[in-house]
């Protein structure tokens, strides 16, 4: 430390900061890559927390251009008579829509499409806008006549205004192209696009047959001042009971919120997993960066320091260059959010306008003042407790203890570290389990380093080469960065393997399979009278008919004897709405099929002579209907009521990409009832399934037809995009442990400089150097990235089993391709920093140590 007598009386302030500011000048190389991470660290978060806010407030901000209207009350069925007297009495509807999914044939193109289908009457939308190229489309489509097409499909299939779009029975006009609708985001839009007709043309299409899905809308304008949140607590309750439901802007608002809230908490985590490790890194500095200035400590001592002198002394080093990496990593953030909405804008709902987010702003400034102290608070203990006299006899490497310091100390850590963790989860038990899980993994990252220090100390391999010892010997010499080092590589492989393991565990989810049973094409809605000629015609395409699953809709009318009605005006039932108003779409057959496991009760299969009819139903219909195996149901079937008793409840794996039911009744019951079709084959390939497609919609244009290899293909970009963004947040996790594997080894530079100078005084050469350098960061390459990806695999299985609820089956791309990598990198940074050791003459490590 270039040291100044201290001025007469006690000191003051600025004499502090000056002592700091000379001894942070002369050591800033050693500490500035440690500053480093946390400038990555806090640049990650306030990037996404600032981007959160901003979509946060774009969404509040648009909510009415959202849904286009001020409220709007929908249903599944036609409005009843009560539902037509509710929407009379809030002074009608001032826009009303219908809309179902459909092909959609361009005969100019000879192709077809599955679309959406929305017939619009009135002046919807009030907020926002429909726009379409020509602008004056959205206005005139109505009254021509004529249909609005996603632009999208406009460009795939070379269509122009003036081509035609063949919907059921009817041809229409196509006016222009659709660029843009209120709620609808490019996602949704890639899945069933869609296409815009006037309403009164929705019954010519002849679409509108037995079993189809149709979501009926009317859109209102609410009158000024009219409080929104009282208008849903006096009418949504009636509508329910009607089958109906009653949405403001403001719970479009919540719910998108909602949606987006969370992926946002989890890019949150990783960017504070990254911010963690910079401070792991910083802790690690301080810590070997203190015990090399003990003796200047004690000097400062001798000459009149106290001990608080000297502690406040590095504490504003630590401090100041907390503030400095704050300053830096917030501005970085500022600009990265920038790049946000470019880079998602097409799985957004709303236009997001890029503002100062204060709060952002706030928390980046604050944090890396606030974490570096934190973390370098155990460290800048030891300044505390060193005696004068040890400029006498203190020895590198000297261990000075702290005492019950040290236990206040790691009390506030893990305190600071559960309230900003409950500041991104908003939940006190998550919060606590997120930091204890994330102790759990450092503590084993760091137990595997000192194992492996115990282990070479104890068994150590005295028959190998000299540079194979001697690396193993620089794992466990003083000042050693052998637990810093495993902890930052292993933390890193961690992260990145664990991205690996989740991306399979999520595929596994959506594959189709390849063997000659899975069906990769759907046809919906197929009316009774309908089977027999559409399974001639998929037969002779020479294609096989893989299912054939009647479908009946039905409602419920009772639970153990208590009706709908009284269910829902009983303010103290637990049983969820959903179940009291949806329409379910059952099926019946005699077995199970792959996607399904009894949980409790027996499966029936034949209902037989039964009275009551034995059902089995699916654990979220159990869960939410509150009812277990021998308690009855009874469902309204267009009229005819059927009295029902659960025979069984089976758990569903709803993710697999197939016809699951809620509710499964037996054989022998239900065979005459109203039903339409859902009908299943498989395509060997993109022409046959063209060519059966155009077949079927010509010849069945009420069929909805569903290409599954397009579902997962659109599932697997969904999955690709999420997966870049989180590999961007990883990188700058695996950056940060880069930065401090490189930080570690210059400050420990001078500890090797020495090595270097005995063992070439012995008759070591330069290549010999090389080869232990080359040895040491091999095993620690190997072992810190092997230790992170086995802990990723464990982590990884219960992921599976718990969360998904899957088998796993682990990726060997971890293994090969990031294990080698990492090595690699931690190996060319070690023989990178160790050049200037070589170069070092030993001569001038003799004068400095004779000063």
């Amino acid at each position: 430390m270039n040291l100044q007598k201290q001025p007469s009386g006690n000191p003051g302030v600025s004499w502090l900061f000056l002592m700091a500011w000379r001894d942070l000048r002369s050591n800033a190389g050693k500490l500035f890559l440690f500053m480093s991470s946390i400038v990555i660290g806090i640049a990650a978060l306030v990037a996404i927390q600032s981007f959160g806010n901003n979509l946060t407030d774009s969404i509040d901000s648009q909510s009415k251009a959202l849904m286009g209207a001020d409220y709007v009350i929908d249903s599944n069925q036609e409005p009843n008579e009560v539902v037509v007297q509710i929407m009379d009495s809030l002074g009608g509807a001032d826009s009303r829509e219908i809309n179902f999914a459909s092909m959609a044939v361009f005969p100019s193109k000879n192709s077809n499409k599955l679309v959406q289908i929305l017939g619009v009457e009135g002046g919807f939308p009030f907020y926002g806008e429909l726009e379409t190229d020509p602008p004056s489309a959205a206005n005139s489509f109505q009254e021509s006549g004529g249909a609005l097409v996603d632009a999208t499909v406009m460009l795939q299939y070379g269509l122009v205004p003036g081509d035609s779009i063949k919907v059921g029975s009817i041809s229409l006009p196509i006016e222009g192209a659709l660029n843009a609708v209120p709620g609808r985001s490019a996602l949704s839009s890639s899945v069933a696009p869609a296409v815009y007709i006037p309403y009164e043309k929705i019954l010519e299409t002849g679409l509108l047959q037995r079993g189809s899905r149709v979501e009926y809308k009317y859109y209102f304008i609410a009158e000024k001042n009219q409080d929104l949140e009282v208008l849903y607590e006096a009418i949504d309750p009636r509508l329910d009971a009607e089958g109906a439901d009653l949405d403001t802007h403001l719970d479009e608002s919540r719910r998108l919120g909602r949606r987006y809230n969370n992926f946002g908490k989890f890019l949150n985590i990783v960017a504070f997993i990254a911010l963690l490790l910079g401070c792991v890194g910083i802790a690690s500095a301080i810590h070997v960066y203190i015990r090399g200035k003990l003796r200047s400590i004690a000097v400062l001592k001798c000459m009149g320091a106290s001990r608080r002198q000297t502690f406040k002394i590095f504490l504003i080093q630590v401090a100041g260059l907390g503030a400095l990496g704050g300053i830096l990593g917030t501005v970085s953030g500022v600009a990265l959010q920038m790049s946000a909405p470019f880079l998602l804008k097409d799985y957004l709902p709303v236009d997001v306008e890029i503002t100062l987010s204060y709060p952002a702003v706030f928390l980046g400034l604050t944090l890396g003042v606030l974490m570096s102290v934190a973390f370098a608070l155990l460290p800048l203990l030891k300044t505390w407790y060193v005696s004068p006299l040890s400029v006498l006899r203190v020895q590198e490497g000297e261990d000075v203890r702290t005492g019950k310091a040290q236990l206040l100390v790691l009390g506030i850590i893990f305190l600071f570290l559960v309230i900003f963790a409950l500041n991104i989860l908003d939940n006190w038990r998550y919060a606590i389990f997120f930091i204890v899980g994330l102790l759990i993994s450092f503590a084993l990252l760091y137990g595997m380093a000192r194992l492996l220090i115990w282990a070479i100390k104890r068994y150590f391999p005295d028959h190998l080469g000299f540079c194979l010892r001697q690396s193993l010997l620089n794992l466990f010499r003083p000042q050693n960065q052998t637990s810093i080092l495993l902890l930052s590589i292993g933390v890193g492989a961690f992260l990145i393997s664990t991205l690996f393991f989740s991306k399979d565990i999520l595929l596994s989810k959506v594959a189709l399979g390849d063997n000659e049973n899975s069906p990769n094409i759907i046809l919906l809605d197929v009316q009774s009278d309908q089977v027999e000629e559409v399974n001639n015609t998929i037969t002779n395409k020479g294609v096989p008919v893989l299912n054939n699953i009647p479908i009946i809709t039905m409602r419920v009318e009772d639970i153990n004897g208590r009706s709908v009605n009284e269910i829902r005006n009983d303010t103290t039932s637990n049983i969820g709405r959903w179940v009291l108003n949806h329409e379910f779409r059952v099926t019946y057959r005699d077995s199970l099929i792959a996607s399904e496991t009894i949980r409790s009760g027996a499966w029936v299969g034949d209902a037989g002579e039964s009275e009551v009819i034995p059902i089995s139903v699916a654990e979220n219909f159990a869960n939410d209907a509150r009812v277990e195996v021998g308690d009855r149901v009874s469902f309204n079937v267009q009229g005819v009521l059927l009295e029902t008793e659960i025979a069984s409840i089976r758990e569903v794996d709803w993710g697999r990409i197939q016809l699951n039911f809620s509710v499964l009744f037996p054989g022998g019951v239900l065979e005459d009832a109203p039903k339409f079709h859902v009908v299943s084959t498989r395509t060997s390939d993109d022409l046959q399934s063209a060519e059966l497609q155009r077949s079927l919609v010509s010849l069945y244009p009420n069929i909805s037809i569903i290409d599954l290899r397009q579902i997962l293909s659109l599932l697997e970009g969904i999955l690709e995009k999420i997966g870049l963004v989180i590999n961007f947040m990883a990188f700058l996790s695996i950056l940060t442990g880069i930065i401090v594997l490189i930080g570690a080894v210059r400050t420990s530079k001078y500890q090797r400089i020495k090595e270097s100078v005995l063992l070439r005084t012995l008759g070591a050469q330069n290549l010999q150097l090389l080869k232990i350098s080359f040895y040491e960061y091999a095993f620690l390459g190997i072992l810190g990235s092997l230790t992170g990806i086995l802990l990723s695999l464990v982590g990884s299985f219960f992921l599976a089993q718990l969360v998904f609820e899957e088998p796993f089956i682990p990726s060997g791309e971890p293994f090969y391709i990031l294990l080698p990598l990492l090595t690699i990198l931690v190996i060319a940074i070690g023989l990178l920093n160790s050049r200037s050791v070589l170069n070092t003459p030993p001569l001038e490590v003799l004068r400095s140590e004779s000063r």
